[in-house]
């Protein structure tokens, strides 16, 4: 997640002021933490045989403007509504391995800072931007626990961190969807923060919660919506398996999952860091000297084996949206709610839920950014600039002039070919 952090006598940097700490797991080795991950629907459930047989080929991979060009098949007779998926990017609700920031940072800043709130009260903000949800997928970055874990880090290590959010978090992200059933992705560099016991500790919570966990293993997690559709999400990270780096595996595990399902999901938590990881381009990235992927070949991979969406997240600012095929790319989502020592400067601050429409064949019928910033210490709000969407249609027309998404000052995003619109002028940012 974060990179190297201030001293406790320097001002906080665009990352965390971590910590160093503790010994010892406290497993919670009665929990279900090594049954099966992803329950599958049985055959009849499953998608249709011409799904599957349309899935098991590669995905097309023409020009954007032919693809665009191409006129949207009349819904037929019968065919079932699409489904809304909406998706967020990093959430931190606070870590309770070491609170020693929060008297610093309310001093320094004149700002009330609890260091463990009730992460209900930090997650409602967002319930209103998600309540039309059919499904909501969010980056859960950093382990659930309590109690004594061990040591991440070295006792004079400068650009190590660690996270755990406190075990009223599982059920706060559950909350948070209301109805609709909840995704919790764990592939990224801080789940495994407490530990390998940790790890399965934070995965039972969540699984206790009712929240569905991706990213723990290269198995699809299969999720079925009130009205009884089904979506198969895979997450993949750059801090172990499943790896994105692979492209050979990702593209293997990507395909099964296609040929089985109508509508596949992947999400991945890659690229580096920070205000200047703003861009997004065709080349492997590098973070204090470690591979963090190709972001653009990943992606490609992926919606080539069948992904329909690939939602990308870990470098902590907004980053481009791209049409690869009939796929909709979006490179990162940025920080959706981080509580904790970060800093809350430009364009950090920036987010977006990302909230789509998929159609029964897994076909993006629209698509749509509902911006949001944040606050010190990690309060979340809607943004009533809308400069998201502002950033994001920048960076898309800059980083793929061909087929980058074009994105509507209400937060629409369409193909370039279909684009009439004018480049967004960005809204002055508060002073």
């Amino acid at each position: 997640m974060y990179g190297t952090a201030p001293s406790p006598s320097a001002p906080p940097h665009h990352r965390p002021v971590r910590f160093r700490l503790l010994a010892l797991p406290l497993a919670l080795s009665a929990l279900d933490a090594c049954t099966t991950h992803a329950q599958r629907p049985p055959a009849a459930t499953r998608d249709s045989a011409a799904d599957s047989a349309r899935r098991a080929g590669a995905r097309s991979t023409a020009p954007a403007a032919a693809a665009a060009s191409a006129p949207a098949a009349p819904a037929r007779p019968g065919a079932r509504p699409p489904v809304r998926l909406c998706a967020g990017g990093d959430v931190t609700l606070a870590t309770n391995l070491d609170t020693s920031w929060a008297p610093f940072f309310a001093r320094k800043y004149h700002v009330r800072a609890p260091a463990l709130p009730n992460p209900n009260e930090l997650l409602a903000p967002l319930r209103p931007l998600v309540r039309d949800a059919d499904v909501l997928l969010l980056n859960v970055e950093g382990a659930i626990g309590r109690g004594r874990a061990p040591s991440k880090c070295g006792p004079h290590s400068t650009a190590c961190f660690a996270l755990r959010m406190p075990t009223a978090a599982a059920r706060a992200l559950r909350r948070v969807g209301g109805r609709a059933p909840v995704v919790g992705n764990l592939a990224n560099n801080h789940a495994r923060d407490a530990g390998p016991a940790g790890f399965d500790t934070t995965r039972a919570l969540l699984e206790r919660a009712g929240v569905h966990v991706t990213g723990a293993d290269t198995l699809a997690t299969i999720v079925a919506t009130t009205s009884g559709d089904t979506l198969a999400f895979l997450g993949f990270s750059t801090s172990g398996e499943p790896d994105a780096r692979d492209l050979e595996a990702v593209r293997r595990h990507v395909s099964r999952a296609a040929a089985q399902h109508a509508r596949v999901i992947v999400t991945a938590h890659l690229g580096a860091e920070g205000v200047r990881a703003q861009r997004t381009r065709d080349t492997v990235e590098r973070f204090h000297g470690t591979d963090r992927g190709n972001p653009v070949a990943f992606a490609h991979a992926a919606a080539d084996a069948g992904a329909d969406v690939v939602i990308g997240h870990g470098p902590h600012v907004l980053r481009a949206a791209e049409w690869h095929g009939d796929a909709l790319v979006l490179y990162s989502l940025g920080n959706l709610v981080t509580y904790g020592p970060f800093a809350f400067a430009e364009p950090i601050v920036r987010s977006a839920v990302a909230c789509l429409l998929l159609d029964e064949s897994g076909r993006v019928e629209e698509a749509e950014l509902r911006p949001t910033r944040q606050r010190r210490p990690g309060r979340m709000a809607v943004d009533r600039t809308r400069r998201a969407a502002a950033l994001v249609d920048s960076l898309s027309r800059l980083d793929f002039p061909e087929t980058g998404a074009r994105v509507s000052e209400r937060g629409k995003l369409t193909r370039p070919a279909a684009d009439s619109l004018p480049a967004i002028a960005p809204a002055p940012s508060p002073r």
